[in-house]
């Protein structure tokens, strides 16, 4: 019954935040909006709605676990698993103007969710801040693309095009994307009902498993989109998913969750995990600089980290 709620929870999830995409985008290109706002904000929040609904419920349901673990692993799996399937696909090649000025936000932010886990309790006025950053972070890049188009500027409206549009008129399109919500809260309240039960069942604690099922799958869209990236061979697409929904789930998911309701950062959060985003985040950012390319060797390592880091987590959890 742990297993059909978790599943359950986890396909409406990945249903829910497809809709919810669709629908938003297909909205908003019928009222105007430039593919570029578009890719810069809709899509990116698209993607890390799964997250953003998880962890809400988490905090909300007591288990600070699983809210943090969720954003903590989700970036992990995003760069280690994700970009390491992706590339496996095919190698992904970036234009340095289009990825400088991402990349270093990229960085801030995993160094603020660095700072944010030491300091060990996430209270509203930081909450509050990490979402103002992410407002300035977005206004901030949409002036400067729509001022001056570069490959930064075509990155973004590629992630616009790569968007799945909905049924056709505002009317449909809002229609769908509440469906979406509908859908994305329903299957967080089962995803983390199952993941309660399950840690509790398995004498697991909900931290790690908000680390690995959660996060996991709760970075499903963000996998689908990277893989029909890399098929159309959209690299830069597949790189602005995952760079872009990193800096959302620290900023933004950590941000309004916290400001909606406080969270106590999991001890062992700060002993491992952290510092494994760290170093995650360094090798992307290694491996893209030199050559500006992913190449599928290293899309390979990526992918065996990812699962000595999983299995390490599974393995302690089992000798706790």
């Amino acid at each position: 019954m742990t297993w059909l709620l978790i599943l359950s929870g986890l396909v409406l999830l990945v249903v829910g935040g497809e809709l919810l995409v669709r629908g938003a985008v297909s909205a908003a290109r019928a009222i105007g909006i430039s593919p570029l706002m578009i890719g810069l904000t809709l899509v990116g929040f698209g993607t890390s709605a799964p997250e953003l609904v998880t962890s809400l419920i988490a905090a909300f349901q007591g288990a600070p676990g699983i809210a943090v673990g969720n954003v903590v692993g989700s970036n992990i799996a995003n760069i280690l698993l994700i970009l390491g399937v992706t590339a496996l696909i095919y190698p992904l090649a970036v234009a340095p103007p289009a990825f400088r000025r991402d990349g270093l936000a990229l960085a801030g932010s995993t160094v603020a969710c660095l700072g944010a886990v030491l300091w060990g309790f996430m209270d509203r006025w930081i909450g509050l801040l990490f979402v103002a950053v992410l407002v300035a972070y977005i206004a901030w890049a949409y002036r400067s693309e729509r001022a001056a188009p570069d490959a930064e500027a075509e990155m973004h409206e590629h992630v616009a095009e790569d968007a799945r549009a909905g049924p056709g008129g505002i009317l449909g399109s809002v229609v769908l994307a509440l469906v979406g919500i509908a859908a994305t809260v329903g299957g967080a309240r089962l995803l983390v009902g199952g993941a309660i039960e399950l840690a509790q069942s398995a004498g697991i604690s909900e931290t790690v498993i908000g680390l690995t099922i959660v996060a996991v799958g709760t970075s499903l869209p963000e996998l689908v989109a990277c893989a029909v990236a890399a098929l159309r061979r959209h690299a830069d697409v597949a790189l602005g998913n995952v760079i872009g929904s990193n800096i959302y789930n620290v900023l933004g998911i950590l941000g309004i969750t916290s400001s909606v309701h406080p969270i106590a950062i999991p001890v062992e959060i700060a002993r491992l995990d952290i510092w494994v985003l760290i170093a995650a985040t360094a090798l992307v950012l290694l491996f893209l600089r030199t050559g500006w390319t992913l190449r599928r060797w290293e899309g390979a390592v990526f992918v065996l980290l990812y699962g000595a880091y999983a299995g390490y987590l599974v393995v302690d959890a089992g000798m706790a």
